[in-house]
């Protein structure tokens, strides 16, 4: 089957594949998204926790005339156990990371989304030719690592390079 170009390929199938790609991509920030709000929800969980045990501390303290001493390793009756609450703080901690991690990679995900969709845009407004189309498609992957961002799903850049591959 081919096009009025003589090409085998329809610049609209290529355009298409940019708008399947970039719908892909925004529906894995989304799942990321999704993640990342029930880390956020856990941190603030833990945060509530946290404070609510050093309230619970200061208040527990009674007032004393002289000089206090501190409470031994254990935090004493009332006491806090300092190393249980650093190691909640830490996990706390490790928590905002990942979310910041995955602010950065739903970032990335975003943007190579909107790449495709502009990519789209040009390919429908400015080609003519399957192939020419395709070709750029191939680069616009190969320049901006797009098999990275599709772990189920083989990008054309790839299928371009298993089919040379497999011509050698």
């Amino acid at each position: 089957m081919t096009d009025d170009t003589g090409s085998e390929l329809p610049v609209d199938d290529v355009v298409d594949y940019c708008h399947t790609q970039a719908g892909l991509l925004s529906g894995r920030v989304e799942t990321m998204r999704e993640e990342a709000d029930a880390l956020l929800a856990e941190i603030d969980e833990e945060m509530a926790e946290l404070r609510g045990q050093l309230e619970d501390h200061a208040n527990a303290t009674p007032g004393t005339d002289g000089p206090s001493t501190p409470a031994g390793p254990d935090g004493g009756e009332n006491g806090l156990d300092l190393d249980t609450f650093e190691d909640r703080e830490r996990e706390v901690k490790e928590k905002q990371l990942l979310v910041q991690a995955k602010q950065t990679r739903m970032q990335a995900f975003q943007d190579l989304a909107a790449d495709y969709t502009e990519l789209a845009a040009e390919l429908q407004t400015e080609v003519d030719d399957g192939d020419e189309a395709l070709t750029r498609v191939v680069e616009f992957e190969a320049d901006r690592d797009a098999p990275a961002y599709f772990e189920e799903r083989e990008t054309m850049v790839e299928a371009a390079t298993n089919s040379e591959s497999a011509d050698e």
